[in-house]
């Protein structure tokens, strides 16, 4: 206890500038993963329990208390982890690099670690437009107490919305929204946002694979030469992957491989910072 009070201390002792610094930085990635967050709320089910719980002893239906709201906020945050893979570009980034590295025979030189971290640098990257927009509109004016929690769960939920909407495929949507039941909704952004989830990821695994299949195409054609070579010469009983590896490392730092990859797949991405 005294050296949480001490750090506490040391905290409050810090400078100023030094304090809006750290907040000028956190502040978009905090709105972003809140902005998740409080979209998940948007779920009539979430949201059928916050006004529940929003009821006063009056019988009104007015905001709900403190500790249920931080009660409410805590246990989305707890699913955040669920939210950064569904509710992002993560999942394209993540399948894409892990194609890549299937087809550079790399399974054991590059880690899993290293690519999910990689595609979470590129998601921090591509989504921090988002970040900053729920965080202006949406996280701070309710730090602020200048609108509720739930108007800052519509406010949230849109610009959210519209990425979603501008990765995915109309058929995908049309798809999950007849199995919903959902067929008389005529705009896209008229559907539920469990709707619009599903099609989302449905789509986002689509264009990961067309991506991964693109990428994957060269060094396919090299372990062909390879085998064929290998075949023709007699040497059977040698493994192409000891040669075709070498050739495909040395076409992929030619050609400054991870530049392209990384410039196709933040460029794949759409509907964001506008």
């Amino acid at each position: 206890m005294a050296a949480g009070a001490a750090l506490r201390n040391r905290m409050l002792a810090a400078p100023a500038g030094l304090r809006r610094a750290c907040a000028r930085t956190a502040g978009p990635m905090l709105g972003l993963a809140t902005g998740l967050t409080l979209s998940l709320a948007c779920h009539p089910a979430v949201a059928t329990t916050i006004k529940i719980a929003g009821g006063n002893a009056a019988g009104g239906g007015g905001e709900f208390t403190l500790k249920t709201q931080v009660l409410v906020i805590m246990t989305l945050l707890g699913l955040l982890p669920v939210l950064v893979l569904m509710m992002t570009c993560f999942t394209r980034f993540v399948i894409v690099l892990s194609l890549l590295r299937q087809a550079l025979g790399l399974q054991q030189g590059l880690p899993n670690r290293l690519v999910t971290g990689i595609a979470l640098i590129l998601t921090i990257l591509v989504m921090r437009p988002i970040g900053v927009q729920v965080y202006d509109e949406a996280l701070k004016p309710y730090d602020d107490e200048k609108i509720t929690l739930s108007q800052a769960l519509r406010v949230a939920e849109a610009p959210i919305s519209r990425f979603m909407l501008a990765q995915t495929s109309k058929s995908a949507l049309a798809q999950i929204a007849q199995l919903s039941g959902e067929t008389a909704v005529t705009k896209p952004e008229d559907h539920s946002f469990p709707v619009k989830l599903a099609a989302f990821t449905l789509s986002e695994l689509k264009t990961a694979f067309q991506i991964g299949c693109m990428l994957f195409i060269p060094f396919l054609v090299i372990d062909l030469v390879v085998s064929s070579v290998l075949m023709a010469m007699g040497m059977m009983m040698l493994s192409p992957l000891v040669i075709s590896l070498p050739l495909k490392l040395l076409l992929f730092v030619l050609v400054d491989g991870w530049t392209l990859t990384v410039n196709t797949l933040v460029s794949s991405v759409r509907g964001v910072g506008g």
